[in-house]
């Protein structure tokens, strides 16, 4: 029998080849990420990853690294995810990257800012519905020479169904973990960017809150939040703060609580219109 032929994926201008002969597999893959199967000039990054069979772990490689396990799909996603990220950081230190969901308006990017579980994710998904287009759910790759915000294109991950208000398309990936709704299938469309940074808004979430609220930072307020998500500060002159400090000066910056997300994403189109 040939050989599966292997996928490859474009990310940031680096070229990752993928190979998977198991057949699962190769579906989260294709879910979660634009895959090809036209090889590219050069190869950046190399995997095999997959599973002996149903009754076994899946498990990925990356180069020469030792193999690493996961228990199931959900955990198979994020340790590729998590894998890809670190070595995306290496291979582009050049860009400042944040904990940040990055979305397209008008032309201009704007970052949604905040650790895990602050509803950053849930957010991005009801503002896709709002005018907004994606470029990313949990990474915000900034061009300091350049001011722009480059898109990091897969799907979007949720941890929990969001509101009737945003029901979920029919072919969302649903693990034991995560919820993955497919690029093709989110409602503002994918930009392929680069696209200048217009606003950043550091978000949190308040279920006790009745409404939401947004206030203007400043930019030490902003540079400091910044600063504290960051993924490769050390990367950059002044380990990462001289970055953050850029960076924070390259739009306007909100703090923003959301709520009924009807009304966040109401506050924030008005905040956009007002800059």
């Amino acid at each position: 029998m040939a050989p599966p032929t292997p996928l490859f994926l474009s990310v940031l201008g680096c070229h990752v080849k993928i190979a998977c002969a198991e057949e699962r597999t190769r579906g989260l893959l294709a879910a979660n990420f634009s895959l090809s199967s036209e090889t590219p000039q050069k190869i950046d990054l190399a995997y095999i990853v997959g599973r002996e069979d149903k009754k076994r772990p899946f498990f990925l490689r990356m180069g020469n690294s030792p193999s690493v396990v996961a228990a199931d799909e959900g955990e198979f996603l994020y340790l590729f995810e998590e894998s890809l990220t670190l070595a995306l950081q290496r291979l582009r230190s050049d860009l400042y990257f944040f904990h940040a969901a990055a979305l397209e308006h008008g032309g201009k990017a704007y970052l949604l800012v905040a650790p895990s579980g602050s509803g950053k994710s849930t957010t991005t998904w009801a503002l896709l519905h709002h005018g907004f287009a994606y470029l990313s759910d949990e990474l915000g790759p900034v061009d300091l020479d350049t001011s722009e915000v480059h898109p990091y294109s897969h799907a979007l991950c949720l941890k929990q169904e969001p509101p009737p208000a945003y029901p979920l398309p029919a072919d969302v990936l649903r693990t034991a973990r995560t919820l993955h709704v497919p690029t093709g299938s989110l409602p503002g469309g994918v930009s392929a960017g680069p696209f200048p940074l217009a606003a950043i808004f550091f978000v949190q979430y308040n279920p006790k809150a009745h409404s939401p609220t947004i206030q203007s930072l400043s930019k030490a307020e902003a540079s400091i939040r910044l600063f504290a998500n960051a993924l490769n500060p050390l990367a950059h002159p002044g380990s990462g703060l001289d970055g953050s400090i850029k960076v924070a000066t390259m739009g306007a910056c909100f703090k923003l609580i959301t709520a009924d997300l009807l009304s966040s994403c109401q506050i924030v189109r008005t905040a956009i219109a007002g800059l």
